[in-house]
């Protein structure tokens, strides 16, 4: 069950909420329940049941494909307050391609649970509306990923991501190691080593054995 202050929170990231009847918002609240997943757990993949829609209340979630090969491709990562849809992924329409969910950290979030969600989707078009404008997002994500791996050079491709994660954690050191920004970006840990390299020989970063910190961001974005 969820507290009052549950369902503020959740009244904050979900815009249907005060769309629903009584009878639908009673559904939601006995479907919808707090759930945590401990760090690398792998929370929804091809092979186990459709698990719902997840609202990240604090953690990291990365949804990602591997292709036959084992080569890992990050399609996007979600954190506090972003919904994940895909993994609701049965009960919308279309969505036929093969994604892993994983948990980059200890993560805290609201489970409403599928059948639970495909029922309101049926009967509150705000709710069927909330569910493909958050899936059209994620779409989004997918194909500035696509676009970066096909048609940015590395150099820009590491210039972004570097860039993105400054803005994310709000400082100019990003807490990551090389194999996993590699992950992050589709690469080998030997190409991310070296081009980092180029970047600290010309100044723009420091490479410190706890992440990457960014001295030049002028220079940084000029690769762009």
């Amino acid at each position: 069950m969820i507290t009052q202050e549950d369902l503020e929170y959740l009244g904050a990231k979900i815009s249907f909420i005060p769309k629903l009847a009584k009878e639908e918002m009673d559904i939601f609240l006995n479907q919808t329940s707090p759930v945590k997943f401990h760090k690398d757990a792998i929370i929804y993949n091809n092979s186990t049941e459709c698990l719902g829609v997840l609202i990240i209340k604090k953690g990291t979630l990365r949804a990602h494909m591997l292709s036959e090969q084992g080569k890992d491709i990050t399609l996007y990562r979600l954190s506090d307050g972003d919904v994940c849809v895909l993994s609701a992924s049965c009960v919308l329409k279309n969505i036929t391609f093969d994604v892993n969910i994983q948990a980059e950290s200890d993560t805290e979030a609201y489970l409403i649970k599928s059948c639970a969600f495909q029922k309101l989707m049926e009967h509150n078009i705000y709710v069927e509306n909330f569910s493909y404008r958050t899936t059209i997002d994620r779409f989004s994500d997918v194909m500035w990923t696509m676009e970066q791996i096909l048609f940015m050079s590395f150099d820009k491709r590491l210039a972004v991501f570097l860039l993105d994660e400054s803005l994310k954690h709000k400082q100019d050191v990003i807490p990551l190691t090389h194999a996993q920004i590699a992950k992050y970006i589709g690469s080998a840990r030997e190409v991310v080593s070296r081009m980092l390299k180029h970047f600290e020989e010309d100044g723009i970063v420091s490479l410190t054995r706890g992440g990457i910190e960014i001295l030049d961001k002028k220079k940084l974005k000029s690769i762009i």
